[in-house]
This record gives structure tokens, sequence and C-alpha cells, in this order.
């Protein structure tokens, strides 16, 4: 009667599997991901190692090694698609609302019906003059009104001020605050607004900051210290780039 000595069982194998289910079960986890692609791209050459070592007849339980290598290489398939999905949602969050379109403001006291048929057309809104508003894809429109420099601050320095409109032609309630807007001077050199005060205690209508609903409007003052050639709205606090531009002079 003879005797036939069984192969040894793939170590390899056997790990691979292990490092392949972990790595699977936290793919989709944020910043933790990081650690499974590592730890799948490991378990990849380990796999091949036990795949190897099986169909030379060296090792047995074929099976197992196909299935750490599955295992690893759909971990690596998962962490890359999850990390690109939750790439183009932190994009989403940090860039705002975009424009889709600008046109004449109904609240504009200055600006050509030229220039405002003009910038009509232009998505990008960078360069709007002032009587310009633009429309941003969540229905809120902004824009900037009129403009009054030479003015004097309680403590003496100068002020300009900017009269902007927010209207809301969602269907969802938003947010307006007098920190959307910067300013910014010939120089580039861009600032956030400041307080305003005169010597007599008059109301200066700052714009304030709020939510407003469907349908509404509101209306109100930013003001920035000096003399500034531009105006930005950034439609997300978090945002570098803002979401559209007006020139003043």
């Amino acid at each position: 009667m003879g005797y036939s000595e069984q192969k040894p069982l793939s170590v390899a194998a056997i790990v691979g599997t292990v490092l392949g289910a972990i790595a699977v079960l936290t793919s989709f986890m944020p910043i933790i991901n990081n650690g499974s692609f590592i730890l799948a791209l490991v378990g990849v050459v380990v796999a091949v190692v036990g795949l190897v070592g099986v169909l030379r007849g060296k090792k047995r339980n074929k099976p197992l090694a196909f299935i750490a290598l599955a295992l690893n290489v759909v971990a690596i398939v998962m962490v890359l698609a999850t990390q690109s999905m939750y790439s183009a949602a932190i994009d989403d969050a940090t860039s705002g609302p975009a424009v889709t379109s600008t046109s004449e403001s109904d609240h504009a006291d200055q600006a050509s019906d030229d220039q405002a048929a003009d910038q009509a057309s232009d998505a990008n809104a960078t360069n709007l003059s002032v009587g310009t508003a633009a429309t941003l894809d969540n229905g809120l429109t902004v824009s900037v009104d009129s403009v009054a420099t030479g003015l004097t601050n309680f403590d003496g320095t100068a002020v300009t001020c900017v009269h902007v409109t927010y209207t809301n032609g969602g269907s969802e309630s938003v947010s307006f605050n007098e920190y959307d807007w910067k300013g910014e001077d010939v120089s580039g050199a861009r600032r956030d607004n400041t307080y305003y005060g005169t010597s007599d205690g008059s109301e200066t209508g700052a714009l304030g900051y709020g939510d407003l609903a469907a349908g509404g409007s509101v209306s109100g003052n930013v003001y920035f210290e000096g003399d500034i050639a531009g105006v930005l709205y950034f439609g997300n606090a978090l945002s570098d780039d803002p979401a559209a531009t007006w020139v003043l002079a």
C-alpha cells in the first residue's frame, strides 16, 4: 500500500487573504484607507507568492490563493474610487456655487445697458461693472449696486462703501454675510471688510449676516478701509477663489 505525502498548505495564500479582507473592509474609510492601499499592495505581493507556489505544485489550496489576489486587487480599486469621490466632494464643498450667468441688476444705479449686455454671456463673472448681477447655480443672485468713496470713519480713516444685494431665486434658504466680500486695491492686496461708524452715530446700513428664505431679497453696505479698485464675492468661506469680481473704477 503506497503512501503519498500531502503538500503543505500555502501560508502566503492565507496571509494574503487576511490582508485583502482587512484592506477591503477599511477601503472606504477616509484617511484610514491610505493605510488600506499600502496593505493591499503588500497583500498583492504575498498573494502572488502564494499563487506561484500552488501553481508549481509546491503548496496546496489554489482557490485560496486566487481569492487572496482578487481581494487585494478589489481593495486597491475601492481605495482609489472612494478617494476620488471624497476629493470631488471636498472640492464641491470648498469651491461653493458657480456663476451661471450675469445680467444688469434691478437695483443698479450705475453701469450702462451696453456693458450689462456684453457681460450677460460671461459665466466666468470676472471684472464685472458696478450694476451687474451674478446668478449662481444654487439660484442665488448677488450684485454690486453702487459705490461711495471719500467716507471718513469715526477714527479718521478713509472708507469705501459698497452697496450689495442678495436675491434668493432658489428653492432653499441661503446664508448671507458681509464676510462673503473682500476688497482688492490696485496692488492686488485683498482685505476683509471693516467696521464703519460715523462720528454722530448715524445709521450706516451695514449688511450684517443671516439667512435668506427662498424668494427673499436683502441689501446692505459693506465697508473697506481706504481706496479699493475691485470687490470680490466668495460663495464659500473655505474657497480661495472668488465666484465673481467687480471693477469699481
